[in-house]
């Protein structure tokens, strides 16, 4: 049995406050002359800068506190004196499938230490934010104990099969632990053509129980439209009880219904729950920091219009943002503008993003339109009242052609408009 506390001491130290903020951030360095000197073809290479950008949140905060958190207790059920009862039951089990004789039924001595969900829309950075909350939590990629040996991966990450297979999905974490350890497990588990499902249950239980702290499993919402779902999610059930390990599991809204289905399931589901950012200084402060890596020969400020604009067009997702930002920039750079602007960000969406604008509904602030209307004397009052209820200019545009009246008109029953 191994020293829980000592494994533990070997985790990097957990962070918190500007540390932790200034640790997850990745801001690639910005050279002003670059911009001014560099030839297109080196500045069109240079945008891809953009992708690498990761400004941290709340979200960040508490996806690493609840990862960090969830390897500790993990790592602690390891030092447990139910370790080696758990380890041995599971492998007795494992022979009566084989040689089927006896109980064959697993016994989940351990029961979880934790599992947890993390749910949010795709394109607001959650996989971006796993991956950074993980490279600084397992530090050391590998945990090595002299006595008795053994070897503890902190964190292990696999992806949910398109179809759901139980199978499928054991497989892959056989894999994913030969590849990082230098092990054979794959080999000695599927080893003849009689390993059932059943049995790798049992082989992934045991190398879980040495070898792994926190098992994430991403594209969860995989398991919605598929029949094999409830299976797997009752196979990763059956895991955590026999090996005590953390599991987390990372989707889409969509895989909430599913969760929600039964009990069960529904308590497997209680964690983390994401959507796209509001219109405020968060937004502002990450469109600021985005939009100053310019890379056209003409350097333009960012201004209040540019930012409700941007945020007209992606919604709050931040992966729609710096899509709009470093597209706009490229055909502004293929078609000799050089400038990113209202022009080239419109020109972006029009062309590069156009088919997200079924998806992309942010609710309309209360703003100021100027209307030229010079055969008429009459003024429109400048206080409309704003409804509560989400509408989009697309929306009012579209009911005002279907009524057939003035779009004018019909605009400022939501926003206020300015006769000049």
């Amino acid at each position: 049995m191994i020293n829980s506390n000592k494994v533990i001491k070997q985790l990097p130290e957990m962070l918190s406050g500007e540390n932790l903020i200034n640790k997850m951030q990745v801001l690639p360095k910005y050279d002003r002359k670059f911009r001014e000197n560099g030839s297109v073809t080196e500045r069109l290479i240079k945008l891809s800068d953009l992708y690498n950008i990761y400004i941290p949140s709340q979200m960040s905060i508490e996806i690493y506190n609840k990862l960090y958190l969830g390897i500790v207790r993990s790592l602690q059920k390891k030092g447990e004196t139910l370790t080696i009862k758990q380890y041995n039951s599971t492998y007795k089990t494992i022979q009566n499938i084989k040689n089927k004789i006896g109980d064959q039924n697993y016994n989940g001595i351990m029961g979880g230490a934790d599992s947890f969900t993390i749910i949010g829309t795709s394109g607001i950075g959650k996989s971006s934010t796993i991956s950074r909350a993980l490279n600084l939590i397992r530090a050391n990629y590998m945990i090595e104990i002299e006595k008795p040996y053994t070897r503890i991966l902190p964190c292990l990450i696999v992806q949910c099969p398109f179809d759901s297979s139980v199978k499928g999905l054991l497989v892959e974490i056989l894999r994913k632990v030969d590849e990082q350890l230098g092990t054979s497990y794959f080999k000695s588990a599927t080893i003849g053509n009689r390993t059932t499902t059943d049995m790798l249950i049992g082989s992934v239980s045991q190398i879980c129980l040495n070898h792994i702290g926190l098992l994430v499993v991403d594209e969860i919402q995989n398991v919605v439209n598929s029949r094999n779902g409830k299976n797997l999610i009752g196979s990763l059930t059956q895991i955590i009880n026999n090996s005590g390990i953390s599991i987390c599991m990372v989707g889409t809204p969509e895989s909430e219904r599913f969760f929600e289905q039964a009990m069960q399931l529904a308590r497997r589901s209680i964690g983390l729950k994401y959507e796209e950012l509001n219109y405020d200084s968060q937004f502002k402060n990450i469109c600021t920091i985005l939009f100053s890596y310019q890379y056209t020969k003409k350097y333009s400020e960012i201004s209040d219009q540019i930012i409700e604009s941007l945020y007209q067009y992606s919604g709050g997702n931040i992966s729609v943002i710096i899509s709009l930002i470093h597209d706009a920039q490229e055909i502004s750079l293929m078609n000799g503008r050089e400038i990113l602007d209202l022009i080239s960000l419109e020109e972006a969406y029009k062309k590069r993003l156009s088919m997200l604008c079924n998806y992309i509904k942010p609710e309309i602030k209360k703003q100021y339109i100027k209307y030229n209307k010079n055969n008429s004397s009459k003024n429109i009052s400048q206080k409309k009242k704003e409804i509560n209820s989400i509408v989009t200019i697309k929306d009012i545009v579209l009911t005002a052609k279907k009524e057939n009246v003035n779009i004018i008109k019909e605009l400022s029953k939501y926003i206020i408009v300015e006769v000049i």
